[in-house]
């Protein structure tokens, strides 16, 4: 668990420092936002695309082995990161980055399914949480605070100590075994599920930009549902399938995947805004920012293995259920934005935000594993990191579209009724489409509570033993 927590620490930390650069790395490459948000949601979709290889290459060559694979990559892409000298090759290396993130999330969750024994998992769980939830804690004071008395370069170079402890920690610490080594890989099944990622998030990226009705668009999503639908068919089929797909089946696995994959889409509407929002209207500097968003990382981070703690006694419907409704006030309150709006408001809005992610992160985990069998734990755990990173990039590119257009809209609407300067409309407009982010990550998280009543069994009516 200690090797475990290192790497998947890195591999977050790296996630959360980057946001609060994103208005900075702007002026330093003077680049707009739809650009460098690719640094964002090429990290997202770069960790998802390679996460359903883990299953596949855990097998073969072993869960350590890759491990320790994807933290040499990992560490090696930060220093490239940190030397990059325009947009594109900053994106290009924090994609590279990103699939290796994806690897190590998908390594870790596996081994803990693998190793530990089944009464200690969900204590193990809330370590890997905690680990996750660490980084948010202290990743944006760390990085406000380094982009005020540094420079951009050291939220990467940070990267590499700390990769090289991992790095040995795993060698030390972590067990060799091997389970199930698949006889060969799943080359259409690769290709459709990353042709078809890409083709989506990039429709979902640039849309606003190309026009929602454009013929590129339209194509692009059409293909991407096309080989997504084609991928799902032919790893149904498929002997030796790259992601085991029949886990579905297990009602107790897709109702989590589900809502854990909403709550995340949720999460990054007020982890990417927030500090967007600081900085642009408020006129924070990074380290005020960091500040600003300290008190609801620390929350978070507590309550990793409180809730670890407290899974066995409530279970997990009572504490997704409360979690969803507090991350829903939490939005909700972050959708009252104005210009002049106290720090202490989007403070507090945060910690109810977070409060809520705390209490339904965790059980979400566990839960959707409890009814896996350890053999095919590679492949849901697989499914699992590629399902919910896919869908945050989409979040997050939607995220932007939406603010794009909503500020635009707002902005023409404010010109027309003569209600200020440009500097004050510019501003309120930007103000009026985070707010109307807001209220759309508040709607979408909502959509997990129908799904609960999938939980108030624990047996599901096809269990995944009986799948094959």
């Amino acid at each position: 668990m200690i090797a475990i927590f290192f790497g998947n620490f890195v591999s977050v930390l790296s996630t959360t420092t980057i946001n609060i650069a994103v208005p900075l790395l702007m002026n330093h490459f003077h680049s707009n936002l739809n650009t460098m948000q690719w640094m964002v949601t090429g990290f997202m979709l770069a960790t998802g695309v390679t996460a359903p290889l883990a299953g596949y290459l855990g097998g073969r060559f072993s869960y350590k082995r890759l491990y320790l694979f994807a933290l040499m990559g990992f560490t090696m892409f930060s220093l490239l990161c940190a030397i990059a000298w325009n947009p594109t090759s900053l994106i290009v290396f924090r994609m590279l980055q990103g699939s290796c993130s994806g690897l190590i999330m998908a390594c870790t969750m596996t081994i803990i399914f693998q190793v530990i024994p089944a009464e200690r998992r969900p204590f193990a769980v809330s370590l890997w949480s905690l680990s996750a939830m660490v980084a948010p804690a202290i990743g944006p004071t760390f990085s406000g605070w380094l982009l005020q008395y540094a420079s951009w370069h050291w939220l990467f170079l940070i990267n590499i100590p700390i990769g090289i402890i991992a790095i040995i920690l795993t060698v030390t610490l972590i067990p060799y075994y091997r389970m199930n080594v698949p006889k060969s890989f799943d080359i259409p099944g690769f290709l459709t599920v990353v042709l078809g990622s890409l083709s989506l998030l990039t429709a979902f990226s640039q849309g606003n930009s190309w026009g929602w009705s454009s013929w590129k668009t339209l194509s692009l999503i059409l293909v991407g549902i096309v080989l997504l639908v084609f991928f799902v068919l032919h790893e149904l089929k498929a002997e030796v399938p790259l992601l085991n797909l029949r886990v579905f089946r297990n009602r107790r696995f897709t109702a989590m995947l589900s809502i854990y994959s909403l709550v995340t889409i949720a999460m990054y509407a007020g982890t990417y805004l927030t500090p967007l929002f600081l900085q642009t209207v408020e006129g924070a500097t990074t380290l005020k920012t960091g500040l600003i968003l300290l008190p609801s990382s620390i929350l978070l981070a507590l309550l990793s293995p409180i809730v670890g703690k407290m899974y066995p006694k409530f279970g997990p419907v009572k504490l997704i259920s409360a979690g969803i409704l507090f991350i829903f006030i939490g939005l909700f309150m972050m959708s009252r934005l104005h210009t002049n709006v106290s720090y202490s408001f989007i403070m507090w809005a945060m910690v109810v935000r977070n409060l809520g992610i705390g209490l339904a992160n965790v059980p979400s985990s566990t839960a959707s594993m409890e009814e896996i069998p350890v053999e095919w734990s590679g492949h849901a755990t697989s499914i699992n990191n590629w399902v919910r990173n896919v869908l945050s990039s989409l979040g997050i590119a939607v995220f932007t579209s939406i603010l794009s257009t909503r500020s635009l809209l707002h902005s023409k609407e404010l010109i027309s009724s003569g209600a200020g300067n440009a500097d004050s409309i510019r501003l309120l407009s930007f103000t009026m489409g985070v707010n109307d982010v807001f209220v759309v990550g508040s709607i979408i998280v909502l959509f997990g509570l129908p799904l609960m009543f999938l939980l108030r069994k624990k047996r599901s009516v096809i269990s995944v033993q009986n799948a094959g």
